[in-house]
């Protein structure tokens, strides 16, 4: 059961929830298959910009080599197909990665990141063996313009461009939470169990990137969250000519 607890924080930080007529595409059945397929590469996209993050930023060169090792499989696996998709025993990273001595957070972010994307990539696990179940063929789809868009608003100086990719990332999983929680009451038992299961992590996530941007700010991020809720505000509410799990509303459908 859905607790106020868990989700009040996500409705109060975003400036809006999913529009109807989004839901109302999203739960048709035809849709289900390329609604699966986002997903999927949502997770391997959250993975890969957490360790973007880390290697940026936060790890030595060879903790830096350690991750992109640790995600190959799955990125090889996505973007040129080799494998079955079996990588439920490569989800731990083996080695224990090194901090930064310049970099004053550096623990901070590794803490919260490599958490992140093990559980990212559970998730990609488990919506690809949904798909597998279900007969869903994967095949490489493109993004939506949401994250695209938001990162376009980003500062090009730091540590200000650290900060702005930190509060993106706790929109981007913010929204992924409610639109979880929006679109699962709708599904079938298995697909509602499985979203349900999916709102803590995302929770957390959100949690975690919001308290990383203000950490490793040198002043209040408060003026900077207000900003980009007003853009990812309308990136939901606007007509978007692509179906995806975080895009608008579909054109056709646009809400005034």
């Amino acid at each position: 059961m859905l607790t106020t607890t868990l989700l009040d924080p996500i409705l109060t930080f975003l400036p809006n929830t999913t529009p109807q007529a989004w839901l109302d595409e999203a739960i048709k059945p035809e849709n289900l298959p390329l609604l699966l397929t986002d997903h999927l590469m949502c997770e391997l996209k959250a993975a890969q910009t957490a360790m973007l993050l880390l290697r940026r930023y936060a790890v030595d060169k060879d903790s830096s080599q350690a991750l992109l090792e640790w995600l190959k499989p799955f990125e090889d696996f996505a973007y040129r197909k080799v494998g079955d998709g079996d990588l439920s025993t490569k989800i731990t990273l083996s080695k224990k990665l090194i901090s930064r001595s310049n970099f004053e957070h550096g623990d901070e972010l590794i803490a919260k990141m490599v958490l992140l994307i093990k559980e990212e990539l559970h998730h990609f696990g488990q919506v690809l063996e949904i798909m597998q179940s279900r007969n869903i063929p994967y095949d490489n789809i493109p993004a939506s313009r949401y994250a695209r868009s938001l990162m376009q608003h980003v500062r090009t100086h730091e540590p200000a461009k650290l900060t702005d990719t930190l509060i993106c990332g706790a929109f981007i999983e913010a929204r992924s939470c409610e639109r979880f929680a929006a679109i699962a009451p709708n599904l079938d038992e298995e697909l509602n169990k499985f979203y349900v299961s999916l709102l803590r992590s995302e929770a957390r996530h959100f949690s975690d990137y919001l308290g990383l941007a203000q950490l490793v700010s040198k002043e209040d991020i408060t003026e900077r969250v207000a900003y980009f809720r007003a853009i990812e505000g309308q990136l939901i509410v606007t007509d978007d000519p692509d179906f995806r799990f975080h895009s608008g509303v579909p054109i056709q459908l646009a809400v005034a």
